[in-house]
């Protein structure tokens, strides 16, 4: 199964760099910015953009709200970069940051009873042959994730898509380690009460479920 990929932003990266940077090259980038290099701070966003703007999308639903956020965040990010830990995992601190954008978006939300579109990303075309198929099977993966309580969500995704550990999970979502552990474990286990084994996301089974 392909899903049509989340669309690039306006004026952000397109094309993320090769490979991982390696962590000393990466911490590198980190001293560098925190010195007042502009162009090593925007090697990290290349980095690190669409990763982030992804992640955003699928919480927001919404292309534009994402867009916003994720240049919000790294103009937080900047300003705040000389606060930024040596050692720490970056990655994870500008997902915090992230986090805290949304949140606050959707408090700003509730205030003014504005609802998020419903809409999502329509499925990229195969062939003729399954197009009928796999439109359906996008659909039910899709409305499964997104009818997960949008803790479980921001959780699963941080550590299937991100591949985050516990602890950064928990550090990004503002929680303890064993609430990061229970939340991606429920959204795990509604995921396998709906979705057929072929459909659930790679990363969705705990290890324990294979065996």
């Amino acid at each position: 199964m392909t899903r049509e990929p989340v669309p690039p932003l306006p004026n952000g990266p397109s094309e993320p760099l090769a490979g991982p940077p390696a962590p000393s090259e990466e911490a590198e980038w980190i001293r560098d910015a925190q010195a007042g290099d502009r162009s090593a701070f925007a090697r990290l966003i290349e980095r690190y953009w669409d990763r982030l703007y992804r992640w955003l999308y699928h919480l927001t639903r919404d292309r534009h709200a994402a867009e916003d956020l994720t240049q919000e965040t790294f103009l937080r990010a900047l300003a705040a970069v000389k606060s930024f830990r040596p050692g720490s995992n970056f990655r994870a601190w500008v997902f915090r940051i992230g986090h805290n954008n949304f949140v606050n978006q959707k408090r700003a939300e509730r205030r003014t009873k504005h609802q998020l579109p419903d809409d999502a990303p329509a499925p990229e075309v195969g062939s003729a042959e399954s197009v009928a198929e796999n439109r359906e099977a996008l659909e039910t993966v899709h409305r499964a994730v997104a009818d997960l309580p949008v803790d479980f969500r921001k959780a699963l995704m941080l550590r299937v898509d991100e591949g985050l550990s516990f602890r950064e999970v928990a550090e990004v979502l503002g929680t303890t380690e064993e609430t990061a552990r229970w939340r991606v474990f429920k959204a795990r286990q509604k995921l396998m009460k709906v979705l057929s084994p072929e459909l659930l996301p790679p990363g969705a089974v705990p290890e324990e479920a294979k065996e």
